[in-house]
């Protein structure tokens, strides 16, 4: 598979980036590295025309999608990897230094084919990610940094942070990938799997469990679960009927 078909279906997310200079950066850093797909999470206009430090990137930024949700950024993709610093953070995710995580997303995408499409998270410069925005991630990656004793959580800049993202996947993805040996059953969507947990927690809703067991049934719990067990498309179609089929029966009786 020819290299550029493979990294021209990765998007880079960014969630609630403010700074329309680290948005710049960005969008220079996956012009320099050849990716175009860039979408902007966040509840304000991202004023584009700010980011100063996008040189020779304006293709990139003319091109990014704006998103109110991070739902709607990845609804048309087939696996979400979140990033993140760790630190003091409890993980609900598998988590995965960046050349483990690089080499399972490539492989994710030489195994998909055509409609294999890998959404990469970025969290906000102060925060990172949300537990919220987490529950749509099936995995987690870290970039490997020195620890300092003055230093309490280590963590680059946003703009730092995705070069470094982009250039271990641009590495990679220069090595031969078998597709033979990575080819599987194709996994389903992640507006597919997030209908499966909509429908789940409906079903969770009608049937009174949420209400005698709400510290395990909140809808980011439940879409975290839903998310981690890898469905194929075939899964969520069977799922979708079996929850259907539920739904019914305690809507009939």
């Amino acid at each position: 598979m020819v290299k550029r078909e493979v990294l021209d279906r990765i998007v880079v997310v960014l969630v609630r980036a403010r700074n329309p200079s680290n948005i710049g950066a960005v969008a220079r850093a996956m012009h320099d590295f050849g990716f175009r797909h860039l979408r902007v999470v966040n509840e304000f206009v991202v004023p584009f025309e700010a980011a100063k430090s996008a040189i020779d990137a304006s293709a990139v930024l003319a091109a990014a999608g704006s998103f109110d949700s991070v739902a709607a950024a990845v609804a048309d993709c087939t696996m979400v990897v979140g990033t993140t610093a760790v630190g003091e953070r409890v993980l609900q995710h598998p988590l995965q230094a960046l050349p483990e995580a690089a080499t399972g997303m490539l492989g994710h995408l030489v195994q998909e084919g055509e409609r294999g499409r890998v959404a990469l998270l970025f969290g906000s410069e102060k925060t990172g990610l949300s537990n919220e925005e987490l529950s749509y991630c099936g995995s987690l990656l870290t970039i490997p940094m020195e620890e300092h004793a003055d230093i309490r959580h280590p963590s680059m800049n946003l703009g730092q942070a995705v070069a470094v993202c982009l250039y271990e996947l641009v590495r990679q993805c220069g090595m031969e990938l078998d597709a033979a040996q990575l080819r599987g059953p194709a996994v389903a969507g992640v507006g597919e799997v997030e209908r499966v947990a909509l429908l789940l927690n409906e079903v969770l809703e009608k049937s009174g469990y949420k209400l005698h067991h709400p510290a395990r049934s909140d809808d980011e719990d439940v879409r975290r679960r839903v998310v981690r067990m890898g469905l194929t498309e075939i899964d969520a179609a069977v799922w979708m009927g079996i929850l259907r089929q539920l739904l019914w029966r305690i809507t009939r009786s």
